[in-house]
């Protein structure tokens, strides 16, 4: 029996989304591709007719992420990134600071749980980085209706202060003080908001 037509498509995206887990997991070094191809079901010997490289595999991984888990994310969240309004980034910032996406370690942005791994990668790999970044940037940008280079100086901080603030919660041992961390950077990235001028 033949295959469908969108089949190599639907095998690509599921070895693309067994890796962005098993990285989130544990990191670029950790993972192989004999792992990748367990987890999703396939043979090893399959991975080269996707990917010309692990490097390759993980960019996708990250670049992946965006439409893939990521628009789950937000949809779970209620971010409609069609809406350009205020209350889209406070959304945001309420969905991407909480403590379901801090305890997701398996289905968390790549910005936070591969910042490491990424500073190490080739330029593929921290440009797809980057432009998970530049989306979130754009988000911020376009719901506080501010495209002024203050207002850009501001979506960078709320950026920051959502991924850093997730970063380092997420690497304390004591999840007293993780929590005191997300529940600052949330408080901060709120102060923004409300400082932005068409709020």
């Amino acid at each position: 029996m033949p295959y469908k037509a969108d089949h190599k498509k639907q095998t690509r995206a599921r070895i693309v989304e067994a890796a962005r887990i098993l990285f989130n997991r544990d990191g670029f070094d950790r993972v192989t591709i004999d792992r990748v191809m367990e987890e999703a079901g396939l043979t090893r010997g399959g991975f080269y007719s996707h990917f010309r490289s692990k490097d390759a595999l993980y960019s996708a991984a990250v670049s992946g992420f965006l439409m893939g888990r990521g628009a789950q994310w937000r949809a779970e969240a209620g971010v409609d990134p069609s809406r350009t309004e205020p209350s889209m980034a406070v959304q945001m910032i309420e969905g991407y600071l909480s403590t379901a996406h801090l305890g997701d370690r398996d289905g968390q942005c790549p910005m936070i749980a591969l910042p490491s791994d990424v500073a190490r990668a080739n330029p593929e790999v921290r440009a797809a980085y980057q432009q998970l970044l530049e989306s979130m940037v754009g988000l911020f940008e376009r719901n506080l209706g501010d495209n002024t280079p203050e207002g850009r100086q501001r979506a960078l901080a709320l950026a920051a202060l959502c991924i850093g603030g997730m970063v380092i919660a997420r690497t304390l041992p004591d999840s007293t003080t993780a929590e005191a961390v997300r529940k600052a950077a949330h408080g901060a990235a709120m102060q923004l908001i409300s400082a932005a001028p068409s709020v």
